[in-house]
């Protein structure tokens, strides 16, 4: 079956589509880090988004907090967090706010690899949108914003579900 081929069986409604953009999220974000995993070196996609987070972060975060910015849990956190400070890119701290609670703390490594190592591969990152205007960019934007509520609606309905 080619791609053509499922855009068109599952273009007839709206549920369909919906179903349709459900399984392109999913394969997209694997091949995305398949990419990324094979082409980028010494860190995998997982470990690169937890490094961009705590690089923008105006304050240091917990494990928790991390966590729930990438969608996963505080463990999975830990776990990319140990891997990182083993390969020198931060450390692991108490946090000042919470003595139960640990912090990342990105090290001077992670600006380094920013402006040198990766910064070829922010070049490559260009051809992914490419094939877009300017406004179906903006317009894609907005709607993977959008995602993120129907994403704490799904949360809100499956928790509810639970109790």
């Amino acid at each position: 079956m080619k791609l053509d081929d499922l855009i068109t069986k599952f273009s007839s409604t709206t549920e369909n589509q919906g179903k349709a953009i459900f399984s392109t999220l999913f394969i997209a974000g694997n091949k995305l880090q398949t990419l990324f995993d094979n082409h980028i070196p010494e860190i995998s996609l997982k470990q690169f988004m937890l490094l961009s987070i705590v690089r923008q972060a105006k304050k240091q975060l917990t494990f928790t907090q991390l966590g729930n910015l990438l969608g996963c849990s505080r463990q999975n956190v830990k776990k990319l967090a140990e891997v990182l400070m083993k390969k020198g890119f931060i450390t692991i701290q108490q946090s000042p706010h919470d003595t139960r609670a640990m912090c990342i703390c990105p090290t001077e490594k992670v600006n380094d690899y920013f402006q040198n190592d990766f910064s070829e591969y922010q070049e490559e990152l260009k051809y992914l949108f490419e094939v877009y205007t300017d406004k179906e960019i903006e317009t894609l934007f907005i709607l993977l914003s959008k995602l993120y509520e129907g994403i704490e609606n799904l949360e809100k309905r499956v928790t509810k579900e639970k109790n």
